[in-house]
């Protein structure tokens, strides 16, 4: 008999409900746990985790639906607690590894690059006279954290004046040049939903400016998981290593909807949100997700992992 298995997450989250019904509809224990809570604890427990709710044991597989806000030191001992779970042979969805790749904004271009990938130019450097140097090379670019997420604290550049000082930006800039919509004023881009190596939902953006996430007030379109999207989505979620993942990409100039060539990957996202996608898709995305993490989970326990 399969354990119970955690589902990483923070609070009432409308995301973490309907994963916990998906699974359960399948026969398995679901226990939320925050990774806030978690540490470690060697030579106090048989694992060398605290991880509540499961005492000496371990979870059978752990979904990650949220990692939290924390600083730099409190991120590093959540991460370091999915490592560890890896290390012990417990299926993690997505991995610690795949997690760092795709918060990072510039590991994440770089990978999509190094895989071939279509993908706007980008710098990362940590000082303000090299990323004016940047702006001035790119006199319309995009200001992005590199942390950030949902379409917050990004900035246009059009001059080396611009450049904010390095406490704004935690110390570095990432910096892509601004990619122009195909016709002035038609602010929009797409989403893919990949589960398992597959595009299983997708979705225009059109947004209210040229910052289109759904969280600064973008609408929602539906859109065919399938043709050049789709693959790029995939070949971008592997790139990652992530099993699952929310992947925007945007047309290139010029774009007229043809091949894979016309669209840019813009982010590869390892936890994302998909109450906006939802409402515009026939598929239920957390059903989805809960099939292809227990699919892992059950395959662990067949050859003996866990």
């Amino acid at each position: 008999m399969t354990g119970p298995v955690a589902l990483f997450t923070d609070g009432a989250d409308w995301h973490a409900a309907r994963l916990e019904r998906a699974i359960a509809r399948r026969g398995y224990e679901c226990r939320r746990v925050p990774l806030s809570a978690c540490g470690f604890a060697v030579g106090r427990t048989e694992s060398g985790l605290l991880l509540p709710g499961f005492g000496d044991a371990l979870p059978s597989g752990a979904f990650v639906r949220v990692v939290g806000q924390g600083s730099f030191e409190q991120v590093t001992l959540r991460l370091g607690v999915l490592h560890a779970l890896g290390r012990l042979g417990v299926p993690v969805y997505n991995n610690a590894r795949a997690i760092e790749c795709c918060v990072d904004k510039s590991t994440t271009s770089f990978l999509l690059a190094r895989a071939g990938i279509p993908t706007p130019p980008a710098v990362a450097v940590q000082s303000p006279g090299m990323a004016r140097a940047a702006v001035e090379a790119w006199p319309d670019c995009v200001l992005k954290p590199l942390f950030g997420a949902q379409g917050r604290g990004l900035r246009r550049l059009s001059a080396p004046a611009d450049v904010p000082e390095s406490e704004a930006v935690a110390g570095v800039y990432y910096l892509q040049p601004f990619v122009p919509p195909r016709r002035e004023g038609e602010w929009c881009d797409c989403r893919v939903f990949v589960v398992g190596g597959r595009a299983v939902a997708a979705m225009i953006r059109h947004g209210r400016s040229w910052i289109t996430n759904i969280h600064q007030g973008a609408s929602c379109e539906a859109l065919a998981p399938d043709g050049a999207v789709a693959d790029l989505a995939v070949r971008a979620a592997a790139a990652a290593g992530a099993d699952y993942a929310g992947v925007d990409l945007i047309a290139s100039p010029g774009n007229s909807g043809g091949n894979s060539g016309q669209w840019l990957v813009l982010e590869v996202n390892s936890m994302p949100a998909w109450q906006g996608l939802q409402t515009v898709s026939d598929i239920d995305i957390a059903d989805a997700l809960a099939g292809d993490f227990l699919r892992l989970v059950d395959a662990a326990a067949s050859a003996g992992l866990r």
